[in-house]
């Protein structure tokens, strides 16, 4: 596999990336995929990835100790963050599904019309306008089909509009956040392969996020005490060996937490969901003109002195950012204001 580097956010700093299960995806979308479909197909299937979790996330090590300091020496969990006693993550699925003092260690924003990340996330936005300088044409979804055939009203609010794309690596805190207030108008779910979102698995596919098992959630922030960018799409997509992905909204830390129903008012801010075991991505769309992402985000982005995979398969910058849950995404814009990061 190629170097893929990123940007740590508040250090600006670059860093290796080093990716989990390296050899079995050079395996699976080289030699398999090119020589024997069937088999490519069946170990993307619901049951196989399923069993694959179990196997990998499910057993009890001889010694938990161990398996946590290799955690946090070779992958950088940051145990302090946990909510439950760090002697709880006796196996590696309670460490990947773990809950973190989200209160004390991601703080929200006060501005109410600020968006915010919705994961512990390396992240890139783009624009699907073709005039915007930073639109990336069908690289990573297709519209249409990202949001399905229930979502087919929602279409023309999206088109030409914006996006954000976060990539949850498979040491990252799994829980999803609410990006922004608003009322829910719709969710459902879309069925589709267990694909890897490895940088290099997804510019080797066409659109591959369209392909992909899905939950979309579509959300009105244009009501009473909403963060006023609109609709938005937040789109939780699974990946080789998550097995599924749980709706479980909690308004307090994580208090009874309930599925998530049309009609719901989401708190920004507030867990959403939680992606079962393997690396997962959650995509955010925006309509036209409803958003303006952070002047750092958007730099970071386009620098050419960090290489990795997505830039190199596009001939020009498209650099992630390492970016914390509840941290900044971008600010609102008033319908015909001018924009105001």
């Amino acid at each position: 596999m190629s170097t893929h580097q990123y940007v740590v956010r508040e250090e600006a700093e670059v860093r290796d990336e080093r990716f989990f299960g390296d050899p079995l995806v050079s395996f699976l979308y080289s030699r398999v995929r090119e020589e024997s479909g069937w088999l490519y197909r069946a170990l993307t299937s619901p049951r196989l990835t399923s069993l694959a979790a179990l196997w990998r996330f499910d057993r009890r090590p001889r010694s938990p100790e161990a398996m946590r300091r290799w955690y946090a020496r070779t992958l950088g969990v940051d145990f302090s963050e946990c909510a439950d006693p760090v002697e709880a993550m006796d196996t590696p699925r309670k460490v990947f599904e773990r809950k973190i003092r989200y209160w004390d260690c991601r703080p929200l924003s006060s501005d109410p019309r600020m968006v915010t990340a919705p994961a512990d996330a390396r992240m890139i936005v783009g624009s699907l306008s073709s005039e915007s300088t930073w639109f990336i044409k069908h690289r990573f979804f297709d519209l249409a089909e990202l949001l399905g055939e229930e979502g087919r009203w929602a279409f023309r609010r999206f088109k030409g509009g914006d996006w954000a794309m976060a990539r949850l690596t498979p040491d990252r805190y799994h829980y999803t956040h609410v990006p922004a207030s608003g009322v829910v108008r719709a969710i459902y779910e879309l069925d589709g392969r267990y694909q890897s979102c490895h940088p290099a698995v997804v510019v080797a596919q066409a659109t591959p996020f369209s392909k992909n098992r899905r939950t979309v959630t579509l959300l009105d922030t244009d009501v009473p005490g909403g963060t006023g960018v609109g609709l938005v799409a937040h789109i939780e997509i699974v990946a080789l060996m998550i097995g599924d992905v749980v709706q479980c909204y909690s308004e307090e830390r994580y208090d009874d937490p309930r599925p998530i129903e049309p009609g719901m008012w989401l708190q920004r801010g507030s867990p959403k969901s939680l992606f079962r075991p393997g690396s997962s991505t959650v995509i955010l769309l925006f309509e036209p003109g409803r958003i303006a992402f952070c002047p750092d985000l958007l730099y970071q982005q386009r620098r050419r002195d960090v290489s990795n995979i997505f830039t190199q398969a596009l001939s020009a910058p498209l650099v992630e950012t390492d970016v914390k849950v509840r941290a900044p995404l971008g600010r609102a814009i008033e319908r015909d204001s001018e924009c105001k990061p």
